[in-house]
């Protein structure tokens, strides 16, 4: 592993270049992170670099565990080898950033930043390894336990049967977190209450299972013909996976499968209460986002203040989605503080078509098309629009974005309380 960067405070500063390359730990091959983190947890360590042709070893006492403040280049990517038949990557036109392209399968990822793979590309050695340094939990795509289904979901008759594997990372103490990708008449139904039996009977090692409803944009052509849920379908969904939470209350402890929120909001239904997610497992799946962040807010109304010093018109951007509940929860509350004209601006999804309705899929020329003439002075943008380079989809810039907008900006927190003093700081300038 190629170092690309060493922290000033690090033991290893001056003593090894930027561009060394790591090859072993007290003795162990390390082939990316994952070996280095789990190599480096005693106390005495050896480490051996590869500079320049030459193999130079530091050693450290007392070394305290994690990561030396060492940063490494990348590990090469374990891309899918499959077909899916709602895979969002081939949803997508061309002429956008190549990271948007990639489809990722690597088991790494799934234990590091809890990415869901198929293990189709898992070998012999990675099973070996995964259970020799317990990379648990790991995040599984299992979209439908009867084999045949699977391929033919996964678009690859040579994917391995799913039970056994799942057996077999269990047996060994591995925790598992699955999701099923649903598509009306295909997995849902008679083989959605397959799925859940199935995966159930592994618990607690398997330890949950999200219900999520097939996305769809307009770039489907020459692709297999899918349609989305209608809310009464999303409504049968939700009420056929209640039946099996109240029986696993009983017989495991948990409600083990959850629907993602986007099938409670296209039926029009309440959105569970916190307690009804339990721990969260499925938290980044979109399984319990809109309670957090209703709970979240209502936490914070009381710091939101009760005027401003000078009147400020605020336009909070939305997808189609989440408009419900900002319209219900949020909006009437802000209304009431002297000074502020808050207003929605819910955005359609004109790049990627209008059924695909959340949040974090909006552009940045979309979101911007909507300002256009919007009488508002400042505009709050929701965090998960922007990557960490502060891009959007499309690659424009946030700078590019309020150059357009023709007004400031704010993003980066759910935090409205505080976005709000924020905003009132910036109207006043």
């Amino acid at each position: 592993m190629k170092v690309v960067c060493i922290d000033m405070s690090s033991p290893l500063h001056g003593k090894i270049p930027v561009g060394a390359e790591l090859i072993r730990v007290n003795g162990h091959p390390v082939a990316d992170e994952i070996d280095f983190r789990f190599h480096n947890t005693e106390n005495r360590l050896r480490l051996e670099f590869q500079v320049g042709g030459e193999t130079v070893t530091v050693k450290l006492a007392e070394a305290a565990c994690g990561d030396l403040g060492l940063q490494f280049e990348q590990s090469k990517i374990l891309v899918c080898n499959n077909n899916c038949i709602f895979c969002f990557v081939h949803q997508q036109p061309k002429g956008m950033r190549r990271s948007l392209y990639v489809k990722d399968d690597d088991y790494r990822y799934s234990f590091m930043h809890g990415n869901y793979i198929s293990l189709s590309r898992l070998t012999e050695d990675d099973y070996k390894r995964i259970i020799a340094q317990r990379l648990s939990p790991m995040y599984i795509s299992v979209h439908a336990t009867d084999d045949d289904l699977r391929r033919y979901i996964f678009g690859n008759k040579n994917l391995p049967p799913i039970m056994p594997a799942l057996k077999r990372l269990t047996k060994h103490g591995i925790t598992i977190h699955t999701q099923t990708v649903i598509c009306p008449g295909i997995n849902d139904g008679d083989q959605l209450d397959k799925t859940i039996v199935d995966l159930a009977s592994l618990a607690p090692k398997v330890a949950s299972l999200a219900v999520v409803p097939v996305g769809l944009t307009r770039y489907r052509d020459r692709l297999m013909k899918l349609r989305r849920f209608t809310p009464e379908e999303s409504a049968a969904v939700i009420d056929r996976v209640a039946r099996y939470q109240k029986g696993f209350m009983k017989t495991i402890g948990t409600r083990f499968v959850f629907p993602a929120d986007e099938f409670f909001l296209m039926a029009g239904r309440e959105i569970p209460s916190l307690t009804y997610y339990e721990d969260m497992p499925q938290f980044e799946n979109g399984v319990g986002m809109a309670r957090e962040f209703m709970v979240g807010f209502n936490r914070r109304r009381r710091y939101l203040p009760k005027r401003l010093k000078r009147r400020l018109k605020l336009a909070i951007v939305t997808g189609r989605l989440a408009e419900p509940i900002l319209e219900q929860q949020v909006m009437p509350i802000l209304g009431k503080i002297r000074n502020l004209e808050a207003t929605l601006a819910a955005v359609d999804n004109i790049f990627w078509g209008k059924t695909v309705t959340v949040t974090g899929l909006l552009t940045g020329g979309d979101i911007a098309s909507r300002l256009t003439g919007a009488d508002a002075d400042v505009i709050l943008l929701p965090p998960n629009c922007l990557n960490g380079g502060d891009l959007f989809l499309d690659d424009m810039t946030l700078d590019e974005f309020t150059r357009r907008v023709n007004r400031p900006v704010l993003t980066g927190t759910y935090h409205i309380a505080a976005l709000i003093r924020q905003a009132a700081m910036m109207g006043e300038q």
